[in-house]
């Protein structure tokens, strides 16, 4: 049941994230081209990916 539940709120966060990133593309293009920062947007989708695929197993 747990299980369950932490695989599901895993998921949504995931896809949180994704929504996120993806929203935040022209911000963290500009920061990165204007400003030399470098926004770490993809490195939180994949972390958030795994903890989602550790999950299923």
């Amino acid at each position: 049941m747990f299980d369950r539940i932490r695989s599901a709120a895993l998921f949504g966060l995931h896809q949180a994230t994704v929504a996120i990133g993806i929203s935040l593309f022209p911000v963290a293009v500009f920061a990165r081209n204007r400003l030399g920062i470098n926004v770490p947007i993809g490195r939180l989708v994949e972390t958030t990916g795994s903890a989602y695929e550790n999950a299923e197993e």
